[in-house]
């Protein structure tokens, strides 16, 4: 609750909310920061969503200030996998039923080349 008051403040303020976010990734540690900063340049390459964070987790933003995907380190939640999420403002619509997170170990060639059409499908 304590990173959701310093984010909502920090917007307020106006504040550079992409240092926020890459100082979120730089703190992580192992492979969750070097998936973090895959994504991170993923997101930043193929999308114009504006980084941030979320919870205190790297997140990415459309124009409107919503948030679109997020990066959950394996290790703030304990668990064996980072998580790749997408929130509602994401256009993954897919009839009635479709996935909105994806747990994730490795992002190798065939990994990235579809998380780069799920971003881009998701700012459309």
């Amino acid at each position: 609750m304590q990173a959701t008051v310093a984010e909502a403040k920090a917007a307020k303020a106006d504040a550079d909310l992409e240092a926020a976010c890459v100082a979120a990734i730089k703190d992580m540690t192992g492979s969750d920061k070097e998936l973090a900063e895959t994504v991170h340049a993923l997101v930043s390459e193929h999308t114009t969503l504006a980084p941030k964070t979320w919870y205190g987790m790297p997140a990415y933003a459309n124009s409107e200030g919503k948030v679109v995907v997020f990066f959950q380190p394996a290790k703030k939640f304990k668990t064996r996998y980072a998580t790749i999420g997408f929130q509602e403002a994401a256009n993954l619509d897919d009839g009635t039923f479709w996935p909105n997170a994806y747990a994730v170990t490795k992002l190798t060639a065939a990994e990235k080349k579809r998380l780069i059409a799920l971003l881009k499908k998701a700012v459309s």
